[in-house]
């Protein structure tokens, strides 16, 4: 007989939520992983995620998307999207911002394997791209391509 979860220490999920003020005020929550022992990949995808830039306040865009397997954890997506609307009116490069999620995510699920690719509207022109990942998969594992269309621009 398999055993029920227990979601007892979630403080968001089911819960009336307000975006945080601040990355720094977001609350990551994590839930063990259904299938603990086998490698698979979550994919988490924002294509509308917004910062400010930290020196002229304009709003930057950027399309992200992570990859990861879990080991024993998997992040509950309620607050996932909260932090990522915490820096709606957060001012920091894009470098910054995308190193910040990464590290969130890697420090919280310890997962097998972890990618971030930042794809961030251009801005005078240029299209900043950024890319971070913990470590090669594994062996085996299918790993897609993260396919973000082109933005014109972008080569």
């Amino acid at each position: 007989m398999t055993e029920t979860p227990s979601y007892g220490h979630l403080t968001l999920l089911g819960q009336h939520s307000v975006h945080p003020a601040s990355p720094a005020d977001a609350i990551l929550e994590r839930v063990a992983n259904p299938a603990a022992g086998k490698h698979y990949i979550v994919r988490l995808t924002c294509p509308e995620f917004t910062s400010l830039c930290p020196l002229t306040g304009q709003p930057d865009f950027a399309h992200i998307m992570v990859d990861y397997i879990p080991r024993n954890w998997i992040v509950e997506s309620k607050s996932f999207k909260l932090l990522l609307g915490s820096y709606r009116n957060h001012g920091a490069f894009h470098e910054a911002c995308t190193m910040e999620i990464a590290g969130k995510l890697f420090g919280l699920l310890e997962p097998v394997w972890l990618r971030i690719g930042a794809y961030w509207f251009p801005r005078g022109g240029i299209p900043i791209d950024i890319f971070w990942q913990s470590d090669a998969p594994p062996a085996g594992v299918w790993v897609p391509e993260q396919d973000v269309p082109n933005y014109r621009g972008r080569g």
